[in-house]
């Protein structure tokens, strides 16, 4: 696994955080691949079918469809990008590594059912794969999230609204 883990000589900085511009593409392509998987989510179970119920796909199902595979494929590059310049900086640091495992693993996930429900022919290993996509998908956030922010500032945050409340 050492070779996975290769990593630049130099001195470590103190913390893997990513610069504004990277973070706010990683942000914008992560939103658009679930607001894309959720509105296909939507479209496909909650919305009503023009014409004859129950026949055929909503009009956007293919769109919102199209448009996930295209955010999907944006997201495979950001796991590279996020692999080389903050993955292996924060692992060398030791710093959120449950959390930052839990998140990949979910990213893998994603990944291999998604690639799955592309290639699947069995309509019933299909139906499983999409219930573990968009289930493992829609808790996505919350995964990220809990990488995100640290029990540090959790507290922080609860100890400022304390002084608030005192003052």
């Amino acid at each position: 696994m050492a070779h996975l883990i290769a990593r630049d000589p130099r001195p470590l900085q103190g913390t893997a955080r990513l610069p504004r511009t990277r973070r706010v593409g990683v942000y914008a392509v992560g939103a658009g691949l679930w607001l894309t998987g959720g509105l296909w989510l939507v479209c496909h179970y909650l919305l009503p079918r023009p014409g004859e119920p129950g026949v055929g796909p909503h009009p956007l199902e293919p769109w919102w469809l199209t448009l996930h595979g295209a955010f999907a494929f944006a997201a495979l590059w950001v796991l590279g990008l996020l692999w080389g310049v903050h993955v292996v900086e924060g692992w060398a640091l030791g710093k959120r590594r449950l959390s930052g495992v839990a998140l990949l693993s979910a990213f893998g996930l994603l990944v291999v059912s998604g690639y799955l429900l592309y290639y699947l022919g069995n309509e019933r290993a299909r139906e499983v794969t999409g219930i573990v996509h968009w289930g493992v998908g829609l808790v996505s956030p919350a995964v990220f999230l809990g990488h995100r922010v640290t029990l540090r500032a959790l507290r922080a945050l609860r100890g400022n609204r304390e002084n608030a409340r005192a003052a």
